[in-house]
């Protein structure tokens, strides 16, 4: 990866809007941009379009949508933002947070009727950090899903998607000033690209090892769970031109990778009364508070892993999702019809396991929270058959990155922005702040769908004035 200033350079051929990165963020700048009428080519490194996106269940935020309204939910675009700030510990850009949050509906009604997006609100069960059910999904709640439904409408918008094309060379003149891309093909052939405005919406850096453990130490030796393309492009086109960085400490770790098969148990299955052991039976820390964060207290047990115990009540809610029947098939969840069985199945102390079980029934019955501030109710307490899956502490993607102010324009070390780079998803500084504990689900293609789109829009109007 490098920048190259040439102030006299030529390009194979040009656009208006120039897109690097097919994920979620690149698809809806793209798709975004398109609308304007601005000519758009969105080059993808792989063979088709997929992203950390493909890899998520695909949920997007939105607050204050007409199906919340229908379903009686109490949620405004400034609820949502305040639940995002209070988890950043507002060590976030609220301006970006606000923005977000204010276009988060709009974007959800544009995919869906626009670009006819199968998303609809999910039910069932609230995430940890939100006051509301505010999630959309495609019908198998599956990012891999949601990624064909953004190229199926690429392609009706009539987009040049150009794949197979590892962008590796920014051009510039000598006012930084972006030209173009150089960008090289499978069989070594390197072509460039010239444009008006660009979009960096590449994936972040936790797939770059040094830089993991130059700027999340704790998360060294973690299991990286994420696209390859997470080689830290953007952040090291970034710091050649001098921009600015943020939340570079900050990710989207996860507490719940089943063990050696590299599907995610989701939280559904602690939010409804399920909980982690460790490898002596013994729970260590509040698991509601987030997935996020629980991956580096993961790390820190015995083997590096734990257990989560759930029910077959809360299996009945797991089974809509796509990831949980592809740990059935794969042999990852194990059922016993006794606390014994169960210690047996997971290779965890029965002794342990019967203590653990009873002082959750405990703090159930008095009303009480447990010795790490978790509450249990009487009516989610596990039943027979259990569950337990062994999971271990994943890192998923990064959430800090190129700064960008509310219009999606990427900005210098002086908080001047360029005068024609725009990024978001990945590429970009999100709005977790700066550790795992801030991340909220969602925050991710949050920023990647409302922010591609904002990028899109501005970078379309900007090429065409």
């Amino acid at each position: 990866m490098c920048v190259k200033v040439a102030t006299d350079a030529r390009f194979d051929f040009s656009v208006d809007v120039l897109v690097v990165g097919g994920g979620a963020c690149g698809l809806s700048a793209a798709l975004a941009a398109a609308d304007e009428n601005a000519s758009v080519l969105l080059l993808e490194r792989d063979p088709s379009p997929a992203g950390t996106t493909a890899m998520s269940t695909g949920l997007i935020p939105a607050a204050g949508t007409p199906e919340q309204a229908a379903e009686n939910i109490p949620d405004t675009p400034s609820v949502f933002a305040a639940d995002i700030l209070k988890k950043a510990g507002e060590k976030v850009n609220q301006r970006v947070v606000e923005r977000l949050a204010e276009e988060s509906a709009e974007t959800v009604h544009w995919l869906q009727n626009k670009h006819r997006a199968p998303l609809s609100l999910v039910d069932g069960f609230l995430y940890p950090g939100h006051s509301h059910r505010r999630m959309y999904g495609t019908p198998n709640r599956t990012g891999s899903e949601l990624i064909a439904a953004l190229v199926a409408a690429g392609n009706n918008a009539g987009i040049d998607i150009l794949v197979d094309s590892y962008a590796d060379t920014l051009i510039v003149d000598g006012d930084k000033k972006i030209c173009g891309i150089e960008f090289q093909r499978p069989d070594g052939a390197r072509e460039t690209v010239g444009c008006k405005t660009l979009i960096i919406a590449t994936c972040g850096f936790a797939g770059n090892a040094d830089l993991v453990s130059q700027w999340m130490p704790e998360m060294t030796g973690a299991v990286f769970h994420g696209h390859p393309g997470a080689d830290g492009s953007a952040i090291i086109w970034g710091e050649a031109l001098g921009a600015a960085l943020g939340d570079m400490t900050g990710y989207q770790g996860h507490g719940g990778l089943a063990y050696g098969h590299g599907v995610p148990i989701l939280w559904p299955t602690i939010m409804q009364g399920g909980f982690q052991v460790n490898r002596r039976g013994e729970r260590f820390t509040d698991e509601t508070l987030g997935y996020s964060e629980q991956a580096a207290k993961i790390l820190q047990q015995p083997e590096g892993a734990a257990w989560t115990v759930f029910d077959e009540r809360i299996e009945k809610i797991m089974m809509q999702f796509d990831d949980y029947q592809d740990a059935l098939r794969a042999g990852a969840v194990k059922t016993a019809q006794s606390i014994d069985e169960l210690a047996v199945a997971g290779g965890v102390s029965a002794e342990m396991l019967r203590g653990t079980f009873a002082e959750i029934e405990q703090c159930a019955s008095r009303g009480q929270n447990d010795r790490y501030g978790r509450s249990f109710s009487r009516e989610h307490l596990l039943a027979p058959p259990f569950r337990i899956v062994r999971v271990s502490g994943a890192i998923f993607h990064t959430q800090g990155g190129l700064e960008v102010n509310e219009d999606a324009r990427v900005v210098d070390n002086t908080g001047q922005a360029f005068v024609n780079l725009f990024a978001g998803g990945g590429a970009a500084r999100g709005v977790s702040g700066p550790s795992a504990s801030g991340y909220i689900a969602g925050n991710g293609l949050l920023t990647a769908t409302s922010l591609g789109k904002i990028a899109g829009r501005n970078a379309a109007r900007q090429a065409l004035q």
